[in-house]
């Protein structure tokens, strides 16, 4: 059995100028990095990490290269836990988006909606999300293993992890925040702990 530590990439430019990033280059902050550099260095004190596994953006990119340093591991880039693509939407402020006819603003009705401009429905998010964790279950492994990912592929994660589908969350972590996962096989509800180190308590997602 897998214990999965999953890490909501540190404050990105995007975040801090509540920009929806998408899947576009917006790397993180100056404490955003400093922040991840914190966490990756309390993390090593309190848990082994075996494996990292890193959405291939940069903002995850550099968020797995603070836990790379401290534990001596190189990342693998997986795709399948890379963010939403949200087509037309990219790189527009949170405000300026809810104002556009065809947004849809409420994040519970998502499972079918594909934005616009070759954009990702949330059904389409979790197909890939699922299929990154049936690949776990059959590694069976007992690796203690940290995951780089984002906001929205968290909600997504948390419904597959409590076996809630096609319902999932409103919220997701905030930025550093790890969750914690004992994690068994799909089909099954799994306890999430939340683990707040460094200054993630301070970086709320705000939209």
């Amino acid at each position: 059995m897998s214990t999965l530590y999953f890490i909501r990439h540190a404050e990105s430019e995007a975040n801090s100028a509540r920009i929806l990033a998408s899947r576009q280059p917006y790397p993180l902050t100056k404490a955003g990095k400093d922040d991840a550099d914190l966490i990756a260095g309390e993390l090593k004190k309190i848990v082994p990490i075996d494996r990292i596994i890193s959405s291939p953006l940069i903002r995850a990119k550099q968020t797995a290269e603070s836990f790379e340093s401290v534990y001596n591991l190189k990342r693998k880039e997986e795709p399948r836990i890379i963010e939403q693509e949200q087509g037309i939407y990219s790189g527009m402020n949170y405000d300026q988006v809810k104002k556009m006819k065809n947004y849809e603003a409420d994040p519970l009705k998502r499972w079918n909606w594909v934005p616009e401009g070759g954009g990702e429905s949330y059904s389409m998010i979790a197909d890939r999300i699922q299929s990154f964790f049936k690949e776990l279950e059959s590694q069976q492994s007992d690796d203690n293993i940290l995951i780089v990912t984002h906001a929205v592929s968290f909600r997504l994660i948390q419904a597959v992890l409590e076996n809630t589908l096609p319902s999932y969350p409103k919220d997701f972590p905030n930025n550093g925040e790890i969750w914690r996962v004992e994690f068994t096989s799909l089909g099954q509800f799994h306890k999430i702990e939340s683990i707040f180190l460094g200054n993630s308590k301070d970086f709320i997602h705000n939209p």
